[in-house]
């Protein structure tokens, strides 16, 4: 593996994990295509978007995180090497984990759920309406 520009202790690293998970550089396809947003005249002429595949899985993911051509394959990598890892060790990766937990806070509350909560609201306003009001005494 090339090193990228980063540390010689993240490269390191990456080739650690690589090795782990059994993942090899001439399993990976690698092409480059045009980053969009923010990035200016650098973005708009150079290919700096970074597509990787993996053949054996056929996981295929896709950065433009940084300007950079280099940069965006060192973090293609890391990603592809986290998702290879959820894959084989059968864990959630944090991405779907914060996924699945946007759709349980956007789903529909149960019919039993709703009168739970409404027959707290409803005895809740009750005990407040025993309350009388304060008067200031003179």
């Amino acid at each position: 593996m090339t090193p990228f520009p980063v540390s010689l202790k993240k490269n390191e690293s990456l080739v650690h994990v690589f090795k782990q998970l059994g993942i090899r550089e001439e399993d990976l396809e690698e092409s480059f295509i045009r980053s969009g947003g923010p990035g200016g005249q650098n973005v708009n002429k150079v290919a700096s978007c970074v597509v990787l595949k993996h053949r054996p899985t056929g996981l295929v993911v896709k950065c433009q995180q940084d300007r950079s051509q280099a940069m965006n394959r060192y973090f293609a990598r890391q990603i592809l090497a986290g998702k290879i890892e959820a894959q084989i060790y059968g864990r959630q990766s944090e991405e779907a984990k914060r996924i699945a937990k946007i759709k349980r806070q956007k789903r529909k509350r149960s019919k039993r759920a709703k009168d739970k909560i409404l027959k707290s609201k409803h005895l809740h306003g009750e005990k407040k309406q025993l309350r009388g009001k304060i008067t200031p005494e003179d």
